[in-house]
């Protein structure tokens, strides 16, 4: 392709469990929406609706959170929402990666990134997962609204291609969209695009999507 060809950003709208604010969001298309099945997390998910979910357009991809749960527990959630992906979000092994791409699973392995992380580390996963996941490193697994350096990512070196995560809201998407690496390749938006946990504020989400959307970036070579 031509140097001067470029991508669009996917877009990934995490942390969703209310029917109406599920299909409210589907209505604005975003490449993936996502349900976290981790207990102690604010936007646990709990028993979604499964109807709802079968109303989704199906470009989208359902995609289930999980935090170091067991690999038939993933597959049972899976099997039980029709989920097309995979996000793990704790210290899961290659070997369940590997198991869950046996099984047909689309996997995002999450990292949290700060400045003593390692790259090294990612090594072991490069042949096992779709995607990285690179969020703010903190102790609560995501959702923390928090933004780290992104200059960090120069120290990756993998041709993996990632989700950018963290503290994303629509004062920093277009300086996120100004990243040139043909490896980036989703904004995952939670926290704050948020009315309340497990809330979205729509309005603002149509803003964000419908920027992301317009605004190529990533340059093919």
């Amino acid at each position: 392709m031509s140097d001067n060809l470029q991508n669009t950003i996917r877009i990934k709208v995490c942390g969703m469990r209310e029917p109406d604010n599920i299909l409210s969001l589907a209505a604005l298309l975003p490449d993936y929406i996502g349900f976290i099945f981790y207990g102690p997390s604010k936007r646990y998910a709990g028993e979604l609706d499964r109807d709802v979910l079968q109303q989704l357009p199906r470009p989208i991809k359902k995609t289930g959170v999980f935090v170091d749960a067991g690999l038939d527990e993933i597959l049972e959630t899976k099997s039980l929402y029709n989920l097309n992906a995979v996000q793990l979000h704790g210290n899961e092994s290659a070997e369940v990666c590997q198991a869950l791409q046996d099984h047909q699973t689309e996997v995002i392995k999450a990292f949290g990134v700060d400045e003593s992380f390692n790259f090294a580390v990612l090594n072991e996963y490069k042949d096992v997962v779709d995607y990285f996941l690179f969020d703010t490193k903190t102790k609560l697994h995501g959702g923390s609204g928090q933004t780290f350096n992104w200059d960090l990512l120069d120290a990756y070196s993998l041709d993996v291609p990632y989700f950018l995560s963290g503290g994303l809201d629509t004062a920093n998407i277009e300086q996120a969209l100004d990243i040139r690496d043909e490896r980036f390749y989703a904004l995952d938006l939670n926290s704050r695009f948020e009315l309340a946990p497990g809330l979205k504020d729509i309005a603002k989400l149509s803003q964000a999507i419908n920027r992301i959307k317009t605004k190529p970036t990533g340059l093919i070579k």
